[in-house]
């Protein structure tokens, strides 16, 4: 069997492989085809508008800030205080309506126990709305 020399000389194949991306483009149009017609909300609602200058900003009581620090000291409202103190301002704050945000500030260092504990002595005295406070990355 002899070989023709007519016009390859082993050079490099100048056709593409097709197939390939056929199968990649059936997979994209199958997959297209499942996931469009989830796109459309069949259930239309009207949200309602945020107004910035609501009655209800008016109400709103100011936030207790507890600091806490790496060694355990706490600071609520920038005034020492102690676990029991802290146990009674949570009830105290818990009654009021509507209900103050507990911000807790605590050292990066400090254990996480504290910290649920703390969240434990809220929960139990009846607040719902607690915050942590962080600070943002700086950027140099």
């Amino acid at each position: 069997m002899s070989m023709s020399t007519g016009g390859s000389s082993g050079g490099p194949m100048s056709e593409i492989n097709v197939t390939p991306l056929v199968d990649v483009m059936l997979v994209l149009l199958i997959i297209f085809m499942i996931t469009a017609p989830l796109m459309s909300h069949s259930v239309t609602i009207t949200l309602p508008n945020a107004n910035p200058k609501t009655k209800e900003d008016q109400l709103v009581t100011p936030p207790m800030d507890l600091a806490v620090k790496e060694d355990g000291s706490m600071f609520l409202n920038d005034h020492p205080a102690t676990d029991a103190e802290l146990r009674s301002q949570f009830l105290v704050n818990a009654q009021k309506v509507p209900q103050p945000e507990l911000q807790i500030r605590a050292d990066k260092g400090l254990e996480f126990k504290v910290v649920k504990k703390i969240i434990a002595d809220a929960k139990e005295s009846g607040m719902v709305h607690v915050g942590f406070m962080t600070t943002a990355e700086r950027k140099e």
